[in-house]
C-alpha cells in the first residue's frame, strides 16, 4: 500500500472514530518519513482548539484500529495534534472556510516578476478550474508548492 492510500484509509478510520463528536473536525492525515523514521500524522481541531485529552482520546481508539488491520506497514509513530496557527490548505474546504484570511504561497516555479514567494489574502476557489484567487491574482493549484495561513506577530 503507497502513502496515498494509506493516508486516505487512515483518515477514513479516523473520520469513523470521531462521528457523533460534533465539536472536533478531523483536519489532514499525513504519512511522512523524516529521517530514518515513518511518522503517521492526524491532525484534529474544534473550536477555541484542542487539548490532550482530544488527542489521547483518538490516539489511544485509532491505535488499537491500526494494530488490528494492519494498515501501516512497519514501524512508525503515530502523532495526533492540532494543526496550529499557520496550518497547511490542502483540501477544498480548507480553501473554502479560510477565504478572506491572509496566506503565505510558495511556488513551484516564480512568476513572470521573479516572485516565488508571497503573502496575500485568499479571495477565492474555483473547484471546476482548480485555482485560487490570491489578492487579484489567480493561480492554478499546480503552480502552488504551499500555501498555509499567514501569521501577524
Amino acid at each position: 500500500m503507497g502513502r496515498k492510500q494509506i493516508e486516505d484509509r487512515v483518515y477514513a478510520m479516523a473520520a469513523k472514530l470521531l462521528e457523533g463528536q460534533t465539536e472536533l473536525e478531523l483536519v489532514d492525515v499525513e504519512y511522512v518519513r523524516e529521517q530514518q523514521d515513518y511518522y503517521l500524522r492526524v491532525y484534529i481541531d474544534k473550536a477555541g482548539g484542542i487539548d490532550i485529552d482530544d488527542c489521547q482520546s483518538l490516539s489511544e481508539k485509532l491505535e488499537e484500529q491500526l494494530d488490528a488491520e494492519n494498515v501501516v506497514p512497519g514501524q512508525y509513530i503515530l502523532e495526533v495534534s492540532s494543526p496550529g496557527i499557520d496550518r497547511v490548505l490542502r483540501k477544498e474546504r480548507d480553501f473554502v472556510r479560510e477565504r478572506g484570511k491572509k496566506v503565505d504561497v510558495k511556488l513551484y516555479q516564480p512568476l513572470l516578476n521573479g516572485e516565488k514567494a508571497f503573502t496575500a489574502v485568499l479571495t477565492g476557489y474555483d473547484a471546476e478550474a482548480k485555482t485560487l484567487k490570491l489578492d487579484e491574482r489567480e493561480l492554478p493549484l499546480e503552480s502552488i508548492a504551499q500555501i498555509r495561513l499567514h501569521i501577524d506577530f
